[in-house]
């Protein structure tokens, strides 16, 4: 087994030029928010956006409540915890070691969603608020940037489609809403829930490993 470590996850690669300055804005527009707090200031998605040299319109378009950049601003403060996490795992792309990253990675990542439950539940309530209001609700790319880390050593050894399928299907897996789910509506402990996100995770790899051994036997 390879004792490698990474020593930064690996970025999202966006499908597009645009998408990436989408990515860019969002993060220079939350990293001055979290300067800015932390000089002990309360700024308004305005006040941010002057900051960050960021138009107000588009600012708005990503925050439109000073709830909602709040909220993100803080949850964007996990990253560290998840990057170490991440480092902390096989580097190898063989099944265990693979296996080891992801399931590594959801205990991880649900081990913070119970830390910080009110700032996620939080972040829910705001998302569904600006969908009822008819906006498109825009949330931070954290979960599948972590994914992608994960998943980063068999990347190019999976066809794309099957890749793109796999990051959405362990979305799904882990997060607030698999906690919600499993805790408010299944009526698991949290413990339960955190093996249980765990274990749908690694049975998703475990079938893409399966469909690709058996996509290799066929003549």
């Amino acid at each position: 087994m390879s004792t490698q470590k990474h020593a930064r996850p690996a970025e999202p690669r966006p499908a597009s030029s645009r998408g990436r300055q989408k990515l860019r804005t969002r993060r220079d527009l939350l990293a001055t928010a979290t300067q800015l707090i932390e000089t002990g200031r309360w700024p308004t998605v305005a006040e941010v956006a002057d900051a960050a040299q960021v138009s107000r319109r588009t600012a708005y378009r990503y925050f439109p409540t000073q709830a909602k950049l709040f909220v993100e601003a803080a949850l964007e403060g996990l990253r560290p915890a998840m990057e170490r996490a991440i480092a902390a795992t096989p580097d190898g792309h063989a099944a265990g070691q693979l296996e080891a990253r992801v399931g590594g990675l959801v205990s991880a990542m649900q081990r913070l969603a119970t830390e910080n439950e009110y700032l996620l539940r939080l972040m829910v309530h705001l998302t569904v608020l600006e969908t009822a209001a008819g906006k498109a609700p825009r949330r931070g790319t954290r979960r599948i940037d972590w994914i992608e880390s994960a998943l980063a050593p068999a990347r190019e050894r999976l066809p794309a489609a099957t890749y793109e399928r796999l990051v959405s299907a362990l979305a799904v897996c882990a997060g607030i809403e698999a906690l919600i789910v499993l805790r408010d509506i299944r009526g698991l402990s949290t413990q339960q829930a955190l093996e249980t996100s765990r274990w749908m995770a690694l049975a998703v790899l475990r079938q893409v490993a399966a469909e690709q051994r058996a996509a290799r036997r066929k003549p």
